[in-house]
């Protein structure tokens, strides 16, 4: 049995077969002759909103034979106390696996820990590593030759992420770019840099403690760029400090002056929701360098991928 919790737990190769089979179900979604998660209840554990990351995984467990059982977590025992070592070994006797969409990872840690069927890390604020996926797929689609494999379309490709460079999405931006041979490069406020905690997941998986590249200037951090790639300033349980990251973060909003920095024909990504005027302009976001739309479809194949792997060990 594996779990997916930080994105580090498939091999390059074992990778490269999921992004197959992304585009395998990607190219012929109409056909369900492939069914592996048939008669299997998996469970949507959500103690966050949604939009994508919920449809996504309840739409594709369906695609793919398998029932989805959506779980509000305000409705459960763990609402009144019931501890999650207790909650993870009763879930594990119901269902054949778990997507787990949280705010604290270590709640996510101790659900794989007691837990005895796969975990699925569908968000966490420490990383995000379905949506990294799915953008690693978007972008080798792109740079793919026809008869290429995945992984070496991204060796040595640069990726900038500006604004919070401390969140989930830079953390699984940090580990991914090393897992997958590309180089990454941060620009934000020096309050808002990255953290110990990730520097500690590099060393964790073999990688040096500072395999990044992190400024204040966001001019230097998009030179050279081949995608440029931010996310909102204020997630979820940040409301209260809302005007004080706009005020800090705005001169990392991403516009079209720094977007002519990157490299002649970068992409631009963001993994939504967009708040327009905000970590992005409107004219970058609905440009044809605006991929964002890719990436929001691609999490459905690549998030079945992922559940097609983690049913076949």
């Amino acid at each position: 049995m594996k779990s997916f919790i930080t994105g580090n737990e498939f091999s390059l190769s074992e990778a490269n077969d999921i992004f197959n089979y992304t585009k395998q179900f990607k190219d012929f979604r109409s056909d369900r002759s492939k069914q592996p998660l048939r008669g299997e209840s998996w469970g949507l554990l959500f103690f966050k909103n949604s939009t994508r990351t919920r449809i996504s995984f309840e739409v594709g467990i369906n695609e793919l034979g398998g029932y989805a059982v959506v779980i509000d977590s305000n409705s459960t025992q763990i609402s009144r106390g019931e501890t999650i070592e207790d909650t993870a070994r009763v879930l594990s006797r119901y269902l054949n696996g778990l997507v787990i969409r949280t705010f604290c990872h270590e709640d996510l840690e101790t659900f794989a820990k007691f837990g005895k069927i796969p975990i699925v890390n569908a968000l966490t604020d420490f990383l995000h590593p379905c949506q990294v996926y799915a953008d690693i797929f978007t972008l080798a689609e792109r740079w793919r030759s026809s008869h290429g494999d995945w992984i070496s379309s991204l060796e040595g490709k640069k990726i900038a992420f500006l604004g919070d460079t401390a969140c989930n999405m830079a953390n699984s931006w940090i580990l991914a770019a090393n897992l997958f041979g590309m180089k990454i490069s941060l620009g934000g406020p020096k309050d808002f840099q990255p953290k110990n905690k990730v520097q500690d997941l590099l060393k964790d998986n073999g990688f040096d403690a500072k395999a990044y590249h992190y400024t204040e200037d966001p001019k230097e951090a998009v030179s050279d760029a081949d995608v440029v790639y931010t996310d909102v300033w204020i997630s979820m349980g940040d409301e209260d400090d809302k005007e004080n990251r706009i005020r800090t973060m705005r001169p990392y909003s991403v516009n079209p002056d720094l977007m002519k920095l990157a490299r002649p024909g970068a992409l631009f990504m963001h993994c939504l929701p967009a708040h327009c005027g905000e970590e992005v302009d409107s004219e970058v976001l609905e440009s044809d360098a605006s991929i964002i739309f890719d990436q929001a479809e691609n999490r459905l194949h690549t998030q079945k991928a992922i559940l097609y792997v983690l049913n076949q060990i």
